[in-house]
Order: structure tokens, then sequence, then C-alpha cells
């Protein structure tokens, strides 16, 4: 529980004045030793499951157990990272974790498309490159919906207990094969990605949540992911100013709270360390020549481009050392909190430059007025309208104390709205309807064919998910192709060698598991069956993905599909690229429509478009 002298909101801190406090108080090294050990705590943020239970987290690598989480969280560790689990238990999850803490606790999220993304019932939105779409020909209506996108983000997250919001990305996704960033950009362009991440900084922080720009100084034109791997970017500073730094610029302007950095080297400001781990970055070009004064805080330090380089412990000392504030999911907490212990007792680390980190937490804390459990009345105060199935989370929150109501649906919300809203207008859809020839006896079933990533726990393939009810209603057999199927493709003979079937410069496509993929009729049909095949393709940019989705031929499988007369209908779910590269293809008539989201609203939306069952939005049109 909080220390004596605090109260529930304590919001004091660690400054520096506060920390000379501290060293007269206590006045014996003892004293001073744990007075930086907790300093030290309050700058590192672990993960742990949004799930109560140790039995249900899904990435346990990554995921505190609750003993560790605790043993932690008494000892002064200020922040932590959630993932998965439901709204309702969220709302208890942020609850435990206060009530476990020494401090008052900055609770955060990956909720860059929406609370919904991470916790279900909660709302999933589209992801931001739609709204970078639309920026394009209407700036106004986009800029709109982005602020409406930031308040509904950041009023759902803050009445489950959250009170930082990792997003906006700020990133422009001006490399169609960047396998990590894509979709969750705001724009293509430095204009459309500046103009909408600053609205969504308004409207969430307007919320009472805390924002954070990312990924500086820019992720969007690599074609590696970090989490695999250190991507290069030989960008000069004129480029920078250019495309990656405006976005930024216009995030500070909006006044965002904080600025997370990304896993890059960029040999035109340092040959040696990567953006996260650079004060010629993070000192030099953040703080001093972009005038940021919030708080920075690192990408997640398990990240393959830090740790194939560095220890937990000295990854947490460069960064502090290179002028980030706060170390987000060091590989060890332990050992990076006794190394920073280590390195101020050294002289390596001033421990004033820590206590100036503590301080801009507190101000970002204190600026909130009252954090996430809050007292009775705050929360609804800051939602004046039901959030539906959220109603009773958002709008009943009352004193800790007190037991917790169940959630209720209600009427459709403002936030249920909007997500229907962002569905409905980025839809793109040519062809008419699915239709299925009239059956005779013997006639081969019609094939719902499905590629996802992963199947196993997918959230938005659910049973009840309607890329598999509609189809199977309208009388398609589904077949899921994922990393765990077995391979669909025709393997590529390694003895023959066909120079110039690849463009120059291209590698060949490839399945999942790297096997190279004949591409004159890429898939093994006879193995699938022989009706007429419904094509769902589940791609987008994701993390740990790589790029093996994105390479398999989806241009010769739509040609061997209308060569054989066998292609129903085409849906697209996430990658605008890949929308762009399949549509030409299409012969007239051919169903087919594209959708960024990938949830269920936009599998509903988009499936009743083709013809296949009815729209969540009954009476509202479509974007052609």
């Amino acid at each position: 529980m909080h220390g004596a002298n605090r109260d529930y909101n304590g919001m004091d801190g660690v400054g520096e004045q506060a920390g000379e406090r501290a060293r007269e108080r206590e006045g014996t090294a003892a004293g001073l030793n744990d007075t930086l050990a907790r300093l030290v705590a309050s700058l590192v943020v672990v993960r742990c499951s949004g799930h109560l239970a140790d039995g249900q987290r899904r990435y346990p690598r990554w995921e505190l157990d609750n003993a560790t989480l605790q043993r932690l969280l008494s000892a002064g560790v200020g922040g932590v990272i959630l993932l998965g689990g439901s709204a309702a238990e969220l709302r208890l999850r942020t609850r435990q974790l206060q009530a476990w803490a020494a401090t008052d606790l900055l609770l955060c999220a990956d909720v860059e498309e929406g609370v919904g993304q991470r916790f279900d019932g909660a709302s999933w939105l589209v992801p931001p490159l739609a709204l970078g779409r639309l920026h394009g020909d209407d700036p106004g209506a986009a800029e709109e919906l982005a602020e409406r996108y930031g308040r509904c983000s950041g009023r759902e997250a803050r009445a489950l207990g959250l009170n930082w919001v990792l997003g906006p990305v700020c990133d422009v996704n001006n490399n169609p094969a960047n396998p990590v960033i894509n979709v969750r950009a705001w724009g293509e362009t430095p204009a459309s990605a500046g103009a909408l991440a600053a609205a969504f900084v308004r409207g969430a922080q307007a919320e009472g949540v805390l924002c954070c720009a990312k990924h500086f100084p820019g992720h969007g034109d690599c074609a590696s992911d970090s989490h695999l791997e250190l991507p290069l970017l030989p960008l000069s500073r004129k480029r920078l100013e250019a495309v990656e730094l405006p976005p930024f610029r216009a995030a500070i302007a909006a006044g965002v709270s904080s600025v997370m950095t990304a896993h890059l080297l960029l040999p035109e400001l340092d040959r040696e360390r990567p953006a996260t781990l650079s004060a010629a970055v993070l000192t030099g070009l953040l703080r001093h020549d972009l005038g940021f004064g919030g708080l920075v805080v690192t990408d997640a330090l398990v990240m393959e481009a830090i740790t194939a380089h560095h220890g937990a412990g000295e990854a947490a000392v460069l960064a502090l050392e290179a002028g980030a504030d706060l170390v987000l999911m060091p590989a060890d907490a332990d050992t990076a909190m006794a190394a920073i212990v280590a390195a101020v007792e050294q002289g390596r680390l001033k421990r004033e430059r820590l206590e100036a980190s503590a301080e801009r937490r507190r101000l970002a804390l204190a600026s909130l007025q009252g954090n996430s459990l809050a007292p009775a009345g705050s929360v609804a105060e800051a939602c004046p309208e039901p959030l539906g199935s959220l109603a009773a989370a958002s709008c009943r929150a009352t004193d800790a104390s007190e037991p917790l109501g169940p959630l209720s649906n209600g009427p459709i919300s403002a936030d249920q709205q909007l997500a229907l809203e962002l569905v409905q207008r980025s839809l793109l859809h040519q062809g008419g309807r699915v239709t299925l020839p009239a059956g005779s006896p013997g006639a081969a079933p019609a094939i719902n064919l499905i590629r996802v990533d992963t199947a196993l726990g997918c959230p938005f393939l659910q049973p009840t998910a309607p890329a598999l009810t509609r189809a199977t209603a309208a009388g398609f057999r589904t077949v899921v192709l994922d990393g765990c199927s077995p391979s669909p493709w025709r393997v590529r003979p390694a003895a023959v060698s066909d120079p110039g079937a690849q463009e120059p410069g291209l590698a060949a496509p490839v399945a999942a598991n790297g096997t190279s993929i004949a591409t004159d009729g890429p898939l093994d049909l006879p193995r699938l069956g022989e009706g007429p095949v419904l094509l769902q393709l589940f791609v987008r940019g994701n993390p740990f993905r790589g790029s093996a989705a994105g390479r398999e031929p989806w241009e010769a499988v739509i040609r061997q599909l209308q060569a054989s007369g066998r292609l129903a209908g085409l849906a697209v779910y996430g990658s605008p690229y890949l929308w762009e590269s399949l549509q030409p293809l299409l012969e007239d008539g051919i169903p087919a429509a594209w959708s960024p989201g990938q949830m269920p609203l936009a599998q509903a939306e988009l499936l009743a478009a083709l013809g296949l069952g009815t729209p969540a939005g009954r009476g509202v049109g479509f974007t052609d």
C-alpha cells in the first residue's frame, strides 16, 4: 500500500528537491542506498498480463508472475505495461497493481487501435492508416475523426484504470515493405501523419490520460523489424527534417506528454549506438533541437535490436545516459536496477540526472489531476456519455473499496458509433455479391480459404467471427492457412532455374517456413478441394512476423483461381498495399472488398458488402 505520508492520488513523486530532502532525512549510508534503489525503481516499467491469474498469461516469457510483480512494485517500480484480458478484468487488475505499489503507478498499454485492440469488450477501432488515406481527400473530416479516435481511446483507457496511452505512432509509413509499422501509422506523408497524430493527442489527453509519440526519430522507412534485428537507416539530417521529424514536432506542439524511442541505427547521427541508446538522438536532437521537455521512454528493451548487442543491465544504463527517463521492459528488471544503482555509486551516472527524470515523471502524473483510479465521481465526470457495454466500467467507477458492479449492455454509444463509422468510411468494395452456382448431387463444396498469421488464440478469428460463420451459413467449407497448418503451396523444384522470373533485386516468393513457392499456379488446389473459392486474406505488418506473408504470391493465386473459374470472391483485411496489388488483377464482376481493420466488426461490414449477411449498421452506406 501507499506510504504513510502519501494521499490516495500521491502525486509527490521523487524529484530533485525531494531527493535532497530524502538524503538529509536518511543521513546514513544504508538510508542513502535504500533511497537510491527506490529512485531507480521508479524509473522502470515492467510488463504483466491483464488477466488476474498467473496461468492465464499469454506470454510468460515477458509477463511477470504475480509474486515477482508484487515484490517489484512494493520495492518502488514505477510503471506497468499491460496486455490481454477483458475490460472487466483490466479494471480489477489496475486496482490490484496500485494496491501492491509503493508509489503511484504509470499504467500503460499499446492501445494504438482503441482499448479493445488489447482488452476484450472495449472499442476496437480500425488502424490509424485508414484515416491517413482519408486525409488526402478530406483533411477536415479525417482530423475530426482522429480527435474522436483519441477521445474514445483516452476515455475508455482511463475508465479501466490506465493513465498512459502508448500512442500515437508518429512514424511516416512511406515504405510499403515496412513489416512492423504499416497500418499502425497515421499517414504515408509527413503532413497527414503529423496532423492526425496531433489531433489524436488533443483528443486523448483531453480525457485525462498521458499520450506517447513513437518511435523517435521515425521507424516508417524500415524494411526490417526491430523486434528481430537492428534496422539501419542511412538517412541524412536534411531528410529527417523533411520526412521523419515533422509528425513528432506536430505532436510536441499539441502537448504530447511523452516520446518513445526507436531501436534504429542512424549513422548520420550516431555511428555506434541505436537511437534508444544515443545521446546525440535523445539529448541532442529530441531535447535540444526539438525542445521536448516531457518524459522520454525507451521502446521495450527486450527486443532483439537491443538484446543482441547489450545485456539487460548495460542497456538500461546506456539508455539513461543517453537521456531516457524511463526504461520499458528491461530483459531482467532486477539486473537492470542493480546495474543503474552501481552506475550511480561508481560515478558513471549522476544521481541528479535520475532525480530530474523522476521529477518529469511526477509532473506527468500531476498533470492528470488525479490518476485513473480516482475517487468516486471523477471518472463519471470524464465520461458524460454511456459507453454501451462499458457503461458500468466507465460511469460507475467508485471508491476502490466498493465492489464492482457488472458490465451492462446499453444503447449504441458514441464510441461504438465511431467504431462503426470508421469501418464504413474506410471500406472499399467492387464487383457485386458473392454467388455460388446451383448445387448438383456430388458437387464439390465451396471453399472459404482464410490466410492468417496464426489461428491459435487469434483475437479476431474466434469461432463466432463473421469470417467463419457467414461463409459457413452461405455453404462454404472453411480451410484456415497459418504458420502451423500444412503448407498449401506447390513447391518450386530446387533444380529448376528461371532467371528473369523475378524482378531484379526481389526475392522469390516464400512460404512461412522459408520454402520457395512455385509461381505458375502456386496453390496446391487438389489438396484444398474442387469447389469455388472465397479467398479471405488477413495480412498486415505485425511485430515478430517478418515479411513472409507479404511475399507469398497472392497475385499468382488470383490468376490461378480466375483461370480455373474458381474465384468466388476476395476479402482483404489489413494491408492496403496487398489490396492495391491484387485489385487491378480482378476480372470484371468478381466481388472483392478491402478493410484496414481485421476485427469482427470489420469482417461483418465487409462480408455484408459482398452479400454475405447484413451490415452491423443497417441503412448506412458503404464507401466505394
